[in-house]
């Protein structure tokens, strides 16, 4: 029996290496799914090169999205996530939120990447729509990936990173300038569609010489939170989440119901209309996942 980390996923495949840093095309036992680049893993060699994976160690974090039947597991014990946005092609702030709220749910570090920030006339609109999290505490971190991504090397160190967002977004651009020898493949902006050709088909991890890794992932297009209830989902707001509690009526649906403290939080303008919208939108969509799930 060996033991090794997974550095890159495609389906029920797996790429690993070991301790000596020798590297094993890995398979699991039937249809099991459940393993995510970085985890920690034990494999049985059978052949030159190729293995079985046993079992994986306890995770300190897992970053997944999920809809009412099925999960995707993007990485593991992960210590902070880049949400990667751009001036284009233009990025869904919904998106943000939800990457956001399952960050938050395990404990995560959360930066914002807002990339081609070179592209002046349309750097005023997507520095103004991140105000919203950048109100929030959240860093927002501008980049030129193609001429350089220095501006992140500092968060880096001895972190296990990863890179999240739409398609186009310039992941894998920044992979290539953070870590040349990398190699990911690029594209062009598809401008009919106005959003980005998906490059990466795989989530693999990058060591990095200074300490940490970085994991570059596909495009993301939806990121469904069916794994969180209620009220996990409320306390990923960090806007909102001091307020749970006052509310006069303890099942309050933070709707019409007088004494919410949420509803006056957002009249007050300590809750932005915006982010209100997006956790009514996702609350109301995990209920709806849930009754599927069930069968309703």
């Amino acid at each position: 029996m060996k033991s090794g980390t997974i550095v890159a996923a495609f389906g029920r495949h797996f790429e690993v290496i070991d301790a000596d840093q020798q590297q094993w095309r890995c398979v699991t036992r039937g249809k099991r799914t459940n393993f995510a680049c970085g985890d920690r893993v034990e494999f049985q060699p059978t052949s030159d090169g190729e293995g079985v994976i046993q079992k994986s160690a306890p995770r300190i974090s897992l970053l997944h999205r999920s809809d009412a039947f099925k999960e995707k597991l993007l990485a593991a014990n992960v210590t902070q996530v880049f949400i990667v946005v751009a001036t284009e092609p233009s990025f869904s702030d919904e998106l943000i939120s939800r990457c956001l709220c399952a960050v938050e749910d395990q404990g995560l570090k959360a930066r914002i990447v807002l990339n081609k920030v070179d592209l002046a006339d349309r750097l005023p609109q997507a520095r103004e729509r991140l105000t919203l999290f950048a109100a929030l505490g959240y860093d927002v971190i501008e980049t030129v990936a193609r001429q350089e991504a220095e501006a992140l090397r500092p968060y880096l160190k001895d972190e296990i990173s990863i890179l999240v967002g739409q398609s186009g977004m310039g992941k894998s651009t920044l992979t290539n300038a953070l870590i040349p020898e990398a190699n990911a493949a690029t594209r062009e902006i598809s401008d009919a569609l106005d959003s980005g050709k998906h490059t990466t088909t795989s989530t693999r991890l990058y060591p990095l010489s200074g300490g940490g890794a970085l994991i570059d992932s596909p495009g993301l297009q939806a990121f469904g939170l069916a794994h969180l209830d209620q009220d996990a989902l409320a306390h990923t707001f960090r806007e909102i989440a001091p307020y749970l509690g006052d509310c006069r009526f303890r099942n309050c649906r933070h709707e019409k119901e007088p004494g919410c403290a949420i509803r006056a939080a957002v009249a007050a303008g300590q809750v932005t209309e915006r982010r209100y919208g997006h956790y009514r939108l996702l609350r109301d969509e995990i209920s709806r996942a849930q009754r599927q799930a069930q069968g309703w």
